[in-house]
């Protein structure tokens, strides 16, 4: 008999140490217990997956969005905070 997983992979309950089937729907090692249920529950990718395709896809320079212009309006909520970090200071300080 194999050693039944701590977590049913099928429905997610807790199955005792010993037991046979899980106590909630039923699985046993013939119908969810396999190594197929383990690794399926895991969301790992197909055995078709193609790495230099992932690498590709996710590093190209076509996938990026770069917002343009985005760069100034930081200067000036940078320049904003300083002048009212300033204008808080003259006040506490009269």
């Amino acid at each position: 008999m194999a050693v039944p997983p701590e977590i049913c992979p099928q429905c997610g309950a807790e199955v005792p140490r010993n037991a046979r089937a899980c106590p909630e729907c039923g699985s046993d090692e013939q119908t969810g217990w396999s190594d197929k249920a383990h690794t399926e529950r895991l969301g790992l990718p197909d055995e078709e997956f193609d790495y230099d395709e992932f690498i590709k896809e996710e590093f190209s320079d076509q996938n990026k969005i770069r917002p343009r212009g985005i760069r100034w309006l930081w200067w000036i909520v940078a320049i904003l905070v300083v002048v009212v970090i300033l204008v808080m200071a003259m006040n506490l300080f009269r």
